[in-house]
């Protein structure tokens, strides 16, 4: 539910990026835009006032339930407000396919910083009070995050502007909204499972030696 519920801004402009012109044939937005603009390009102006709206009430309901911001949704407003703003003002797609891209290298750049500012690296901070794992696991789960956040903005610069480039503007803004919901998210899972993996053989034998230390002493 997390995955989904972090994912939502995203799921929202996938949505509304297929069902702009309906959006723009019965509701009020028809009017803020631009009859002369290529259809994917106002396609892509009402996805992105859409997803810029879906992540305030993202930050909005995170802060209702638990009275705290996640660090995570508030760079992510603050990047979709501000290249997505210049994507609406401008009819610039460009802005906002920099965006994922952006906000994977940021967070690419924090975890790495953390190894070498600080105790302990971010990803123990976040998830020391609830597993215990030796330093180098901490050391090798926080790289594979760097590793992971560099990669998914790596992936998405190449699909937004690289990619089959000798097709349509459309196509290609197609292929790459596509890319953003399923390929992203596809990514992502992938990573959640095999970090899961590997902290699963870490756990199963740190309780193993935890089990045989207990045994030992009766």
């Amino acid at each position: 539910m997390k995955l989904l519920f972090d994912f939502f801004p995203i799921i929202l402009f996938f949505v509304s990026y297929y069902q702009a012109h309906f959006l723009i044939d019965n509701t009020f937005i028809g009017q803020l835009i631009d009859p002369a603009k290529p259809d994917f390009i106002a396609a892509t102006i009402v996805a992105t006032g859409a997803a810029i709206v879906a992540s305030f009430i993202q930050v909005g309901i995170h802060w209702f339930n638990t009275h705290k911001f996640e660090r995570m949704h508030i760079f992510s407003l603050v990047l979709i407000t501000v290249l997505g703003s210049i994507t609406i003002f401008l009819g610039n797609p460009a802005f906002i396919q920099w965006k994922p891209t952006v906000l994977n290298w940021l967070f690419a750049g924090v975890f790495l910083g953390s190894m070498h500012v600080g105790e302990k690296p971010i990803i123990q901070r976040m998830m020391g009070e609830h597993i215990e794992l030796p330093e180098n696991v901490w050391k090798t789960l926080n790289l594979s995050w760097v590793t992971f956040f560099f990669i998914s903005g790596a992936a998405n610069l190449y699909v937004a502007f690289y990619y089959n480039v000798g097709a349509e503007a459309a196509a290609r803004m197609d292929t790459w909204v596509n890319f953003k919901l399923f390929g992203l998210m596809g990514l992502t899972i992938a990573f959640v499972i095999l970090q899961a993996v590997y902290l699963s053989r870490h756990i199963s034998e740190d309780d193993m030696k935890k089990d045989t230390n207990n045994n030992g002493d009766n």
